[in-house]
């Protein structure tokens, strides 16, 4: 399961990871506060704009992103990019602390923040595969996804109470200074023991890379997958605050310690798609599955204390979508065109957040809190459903009852040969 730890280099970068990350999680707690109550009157569209306007530069971005991280050192670019977003913290965290911020203020630093992690994004999954060998990239990502996830299960409880002891901007703040974890993990690896991807040079490379995506039909429909997921599904930002206040009546404390508990499922499913050697589709359309599911119990959930322990399964199921879906990509592409398709992956992913934030926030101010969360029972389980079809279709996946010592599932493939035949 931590078999990548080994590795100093990923090492290093592990342990910057999980204090960016957990400072990282204390800004975003902080933002919601700030726009949920300190500036608006729990404005559910404002707090979705804010949302919207952090990622829509993944979605406009993403080719320009994509191109730079293949272009130019994968370890240089993050340093650049994680300066900057601690630049822009620091200026929310003076605005809030000096009494003079405004809501624009939140929608313009939101977007500026938005740009640069545009351009991290793409170089920071790739870098992935520079620090550790080909078979340890599943590992490598889960625990990718277990780091940002621990510092998820501490950020939120302990923003929570540095918001009601200290206030917002002290918060937001630490969350500038978190930056400098990262920053100081880079410059101190040993460059000799990085596998850099082959350069793309020259121009087309934008092309190139949506050329490569589009002639691959597997990648196609885990992108499509990923998409439904994080436009109506990955909210939780959004759908926690909503719910803890408006449907449950909840303070900043227990807003807090929401997000804390949801993370533990996260950790888990990170730790259990690192010990996966080879991700499969198999797992991608049953954890997705099983994420509806539990988003249906969360819509309808009767106290706040219900809500907040299905935010475990629902953690964890939603983790092994994202890891999972990943590594299937990062396995699969060529090396040399790596960062130009995580780019596209991660713009299909969180790129459709600008659409769906505000939507949710739409949903939420019409037809209340728990509709937040029932969209993502309804798309998901719908994107299943067809993505099932499709794949049984193209690969000739046939499914009969047969009564033999019990009754077993067998799963066919091929119209005419009996064989391979697998038992489920």
């Amino acid at each position: 399961m931590f078999s990548s730890l080994a590795i100093r280099n990923y090492r290093i970068y592990a342990a910057g990871g999980v204090v960016s990350n957990t400072g990282t999680w204390m800004g975003r707690v902080a933002q919601d506060w700030l726009v949920l109550v300190e500036l608006t009157d729990n404005s559910a569209e404002a707090l979705g704009i804010v949302t919207g306007l952090q990622f829509l530069p993944m979605l406009l971005l993403a080719p320009i992103a994509g191109a730079v991280s293949d272009r130019f050192a994968k370890r240089r670019v993050m340093v650049v990019t994680q300066s900057l977003m601690g630049l822009t913290a620091l200026a929310m965290g003076l605005l809030v602390v000096t009494g003079v911020v405004q809501l624009w203020h939140i929608f313009l630093l939101a977007f500026l923040q938005g740009c640069a992690a545009a351009v991290d994004g793409p170089a920071r999954q790739a870098f992935v595969s520079e620090m550790v060998p080909p078979t340890q990239i599943t590992n490598a990502v889960g625990l990718n996804s277990a780091s940002f996830h621990s510092g998820r299960l501490m950020g939120p409880a302990v923003a929570g109470l540095l918001i009601a002891w200290f206030g917002t901007g002290p918060t937001l703040l630490i969350n500038a200074a978190s930056f400098g974890a990262v920053i100081v993990a880079l410059m101190i690896m040993n460059g000799r023991d990085l596998t850099p991807a082959p350069r793309s040079r020259g121009k087309g490379r934008i092309r190139e890379g949506l050329a490569y995506v589009r002639h691959r039909p597997d990648i196609i429909l885990i992108m499509a997958l990923v998409f439904i997921h994080g436009t109506f599904g990955m909210n939780f930002q959004l759908t926690n605050a909503l719910m803890s206040t408006e449907a449950f009546g909840k303070g900043v404390e227990e807003f807090g310690i929401v997000g804390s508990v949801m993370a533990v499922g996260s950790l888990g499913g990170a730790l259990l798609a690192a010990r996966r050697e080879k991700p499969r589709l198999r797992y991608l359309l049953g954890s997705m599955g099983t994420f509806s599911l539990c988003t249906l119990f969360l819509g309808l959930a009767p106290s706040f204390t219900f809500y907040t322990l299905m935010l475990i399964p629902t953690g964890l199921s939603a983790l092994t979508v994202m890891v999972t879906a990943n590594s299937m990509i990062q396995l699969s592409v060529a090396p040399e065109v790596r960062g130009r398709v995580m780019a596209l992956y991660m713009a299909v992913f969180m790129g459709g957040t600008p659409l769906g934030a505000p939507f949710i926030g739409w949903i939420g101010e019409t037809f209340g809190p728990r509709w937040t969360i029932l969209i993502a029972t309804l798309m998901c389980g719908i994107a299943v459903v067809v993505a099932t079809i499709y794949v049984m279709r193209t690969h000739d996946i046939r499914i009969r009852l047969q009564r033999q010592r019990g009754d077993m599932l067998h799963v066919q493939y091929g119209p005419t040969e009996p064989l391979p035949e697998k038992v489920i």
